[in-house]
């Protein structure tokens, strides 16, 4: 059977033929006549090919001469040609230089390419769906990623290059635990990766994904490891939370978010997950309680991850991240840090000196009246409400007694008449 080749796309002089014909075409309304033109044929006197158009293309063409001019209405190329959008060239050379090591070569002393993706495919650090056989034949070819020089400068334009200057953080399903009642719970690890030297910074199991554990675990990593420049995280309610935002914004932490379902942008951590699956938990298959998870965990990672050579960066990860020490900016574990992490909500004081919250009326510290302030608390607790008023703490507020009020004013002098 003889299959049609596909005309080319019509040239700039056709499409100003059919938008001239607008003009001369019947019809009481712009849309009738652009409707009846979309009924005539127009032939390309150079190739000779005859072309019909839907009146919706025709109406594009008119819009676009409108309001840009003759320019739009030529053929022009994808704006992201030459560009890939689903894998970045430096996350590809990063996965190859970890990848290489478990492979051997053929008889003619190479790698063969297809045992390569093979092999990037298997242990997850891209699908199918983001690198196709082609597209990666032709980034290798094009990047010359299988040479070593190559590749060592595309891996470190990928890393930063000093420790705590990016935070990458997740989310991975745990083992279930058998409570004393009988019934298995999920657990969930919340772990925070160094991107330039990638230490685990404090990873830790929870029974809930929400997000007073992610805080509970971001305030761990904070403590034993300083404060990062930029936070890296998913779209999870959790890492989009008010509470992770207002905290990012008082400790001068820049805060961005990976694309949705875009899970190659999160490389590092993903691969440290996929890592202690293989290497921790298919060598424990039960614990007994959480605490005895994370106690395991903990050893694990200090002991086994963190203080273990790392192939990518040619060292351990705690002595990578110890070569930045002088650049670490630590927490002090004190009142005012501990309000950082507060949820914060903005409340209209009344002429009374009084604010809601919580169902319940408090008292400012000091003469707020008519005013509007901030109010921070810890949303796990709510048994403190700290008041701010234009970024500076005034002090706890007091639960309104009105009891006591009355007794306290009886007793000024003139009130007994």
């Amino acid at each position: 059977m003889i299959t049609e080749k596909p005309k080319p796309n019509p040239p700039l002089e056709l499409r100003l033929r059919v938008l001239s014909a607008i003009d001369y075409a019947p019809g009481d309304s712009i849309r009738e006549r652009i409707k009846a033109v979309s009924q005539r044929a127009f032939v390309d006197h150079t190739t000779g090919h005859e072309y019909h158009f839907t009146w919706r293309t025709i109406e594009t063409w008119r819009c676009r001469f409108k309001k840009h001019g003759l320019t739009t209405l030529d053929n022009q190329s994808r704006r992201d040609k030459n560009t890939y959008r689903k894998v970045k060239i430096n996350e590809l050379a990063e996965a190859i230089t970890e990848v290489l090591p478990s492979l051997r070569f053929n008889k003619t002393g190479v790698i063969p390419k297809s045992a390569l993706y093979r092999k990037l495919l298997q242990q997850n650090y891209f699908s199918r769906y983001q690198l196709s056989p082609t597209t990666f034949y032709r980034l290798l070819r094009e990047n010359d990623l299988l040479n070593s020089e190559q590749t060592q400068k595309l891996r470190q334009s990928f890393a930063m290059r000093y420790a705590n200057e990016l935070w990458q953080a997740d989310t991975m399903h745990g083992p279930s635990i058998k409570q004393p009642d009988g019934k298995w719970r999920k657990t969930f690890l919340i772990a925070f990766i160094d991107d330039a030297s990638r230490v685990i910074t404090h990873a830790e199991f929870f029974y809930a994904d929400n997000t007073e554990n992610m805080i509970d675990a971001f305030k761990s990593a904070l403590f034993k490891r300083g404060k990062p420049q930029r936070l890296y995280f998913d779209n999870g309610s959790n890492y989009t939370s008010k509470e992770m935002l207002q905290a990012c914004l008082r400790l001068d932490i820049h805060l961005s978010h990976a694309p949705v379902r875009d899970g190659a942008a999160k490389g590092k951590i993903e691969r440290f997950f996929r890592g202690f699956r293989d290497r921790f938990l298919t060598q424990h298959l039960q614990f007994d309680s959480l605490d005895e998870l994370n106690d395991k965990t903990h050893h694990w990672l200090e002991n086994d991850y963190n203080n273990h050579y790392h192939s990518g960066i040619q060292m351990t990860p705690l002595d990578r991240f110890n070569l930045d020490r002088e650049r670490l900016q630590f927490l002090t574990d004190d009142e005012a840090t501990a309000e950082l992490f507060f949820v914060e909500e903005t409340r209209k004081v009344s002429k009374t000196n009084v604010f809601s919250i919580n169902n319940q009326r408090y008292e400012c510290p000091v003469d707020l009246r008519e005013k509007s302030i901030q109010v921070r608390f810890d949303r796990s607790r709510r048994d403190q409400f700290i008041v701010y008023y234009n970024d500076q703490r005034i002090g706890p507020a007091s639960l309104l007694d009105l009891h006591f009020n009355a007794r306290q004013r009886s007793a000024y002098p003139g009130d007994n008449a």
